[in-house]
């Protein structure tokens, strides 16, 4: 044990609660703040500490934080997560309760994170729509379409029962996300907690709290369109399955559907309407698209489990056994060899050598198909190779620097 992890045991010892606010010029409302942590932390009769992660403050809030009584630490790596990061890297307590401090949440009433993190909760998320919302607190677009749909997104890809994905004011065990190694610096960071916590098993709980209007005379840090798509990137990076799987096979899955009512001829819908050459090229272009995805899938999915940044389970073990360098590019020839027949079958017809007259109308049906096998087997070949990029630096860690076996594996 080195000498930080045995001044950081002695003092968690000491203190049970550490609540943290990240801070960037919240001189207005900073003391409010700290002020109803103080007394929450009286009141209970909790060992606890208040720690400001100042982001650069221009405006006086450092010394307004120690002036009240707060511990205050600096951080100078700008962002909401970078802020948080450096104050949970700092905190002395066994629990971490972080919240905004521009007086949006009560830290006056704290006691029901305290109770679930005493009870064994790893992580305790706020859920403003279940404690209150008052008027002006949220903007209209936030509360009823950003914030429901990224939550939704969220408890649909990872299958976490969370109903506010972002709410500011959560309580965690600070050991148990510092081993979670998180590394966003922005507002995602809000995600990333919850993504993390829940991919770990984490044991992930949720209060009721409330939210009203900011003390703040000045606009929020937060950019509705931007941080809202780096909410949304950062669930589609970290779950490969609805990125790349499921379009994939939805786009191949009808693709093929069409392809195959409509490579010996057109369909007729209804009298006036029918499906033919057009539709035939669209749906071999889905196919090429979808098999695209799916690639990229695998790739993802591989890379990300061998690499320790998703969780093992039994499909990726299945595939990380399965797929290689050398079976992605033998396919690759396969399929070429395929889609090279077809369009030599289609010009032997249309040459008449050694073959009946073909209808002109099937022509186009045979080369298109050809080709969209000879597309798929470039896309597969290269991404072959993509794929023993990825692998070089996972192989060297395996292996060692010079790239030979440890020699305890090579006896």
């Amino acid at each position: 044990m080195n000498a930080v992890t045995t001044i950081r045991a002695a003092q968690t010892k000491q203190l049970e609660l550490t609540i943290l606010m990240p801070c960037l010029n919240e001189a207005e409302t900073l003391a409010v703040c700290i002020g109803k942590a103080k007394a929450f932390l009286d009141k209970a009769g909790i060992a606890g500490e208040v720690l400001i992660a100042d982001n650069g403050s221009t405006d006086g809030s450092q010394e307004i934080a120690t002036a009240i009584g707060a511990r205050v630490v600096p951080v100078p790596q700008k962002g909401y997560g970078a802020a948080l990061l450096g104050g949970i890297a700092a905190a002395r307590g066994r629990f971490v309760i972080m919240g905004d401090a521009d007086d949006s949440y009560d830290f006056s009433a704290l006691d029901a994170f305290v109770a679930r993190l005493r009870d064994g909760a790893d992580l305790v998320m706020g859920n403003r729509f279940r404690g209150g919302i008052e008027t002006g607190a949220m903007p209209p677009l936030h509360r009823y379409l950003g914030n429901p749909v990224l939550s939704f997104i969220g408890r649909l890809f990872f299958r976490i029962k969370t109903g506010d994905f972002h709410c500011g004011l959560r309580g965690f065990n600070a050991e148990s996300i510092r081993k979670l190694d998180l590394q966003t610096t922005g507002m995602e960071f809000a995600s990333e907690m919850v993504v993390r916590g829940a991919l770990a098993g984490l044991r992930i709980e949720e209060v009721p709290t409330t939210l009203k209007p900011d003390g703040r005379s000045r606009p929020p840090h937060l950019r509705t369109w931007r941080d809202g798509w780096r909410h949304l990137k950062f669930l589609l990076v970290y779950n490969p399955r609805w990125m790349f799987f499921i379009p994939g096979m939805v786009l191949g899955g009808l693709g093929t559907l069409f392809a195959a009512l409509l490579v010996f001829g057109p369909l007729r819908v209804i009298n006036n309407l029918s499906l033919d050459l057009n539709t035939f090229v669209a749906a071999c272009f889905m196919i090429v698209t979808g098999v695209q995805l799916i690639t990229f899938g695998v790739i993802s999915r591989y890379y990300a489990e061998v690499t320790g940044i998703l969780p093992r389970s039994r499909r990726s073990d299945w595939l990380t056994r399965t797929i290689s360098t050398d079976r992605l590019a033998a396919n690759a020839g396969i399929c070429f060899a395929g889609g090279f027949a077809f369009c030599a079958y289609a010009v032997l017809r249309w040459a008449h050598l050694g073959f009946g007259p073909l209808d002109d109308s099937e022509i186009p049906r045979i080369v298109v198909l050809g080709l969209s096998l000879v597309v798929i087997s470039f896309q597969a070949f290269f991404s072959a190779f993509l794929l023993g990029v990825l692998e070089i630096p996972v192989k060297r860690l395996r292996n060692g620097p010079s790239g030979e076996l440890p020699a305890a594996e090579n006896q």
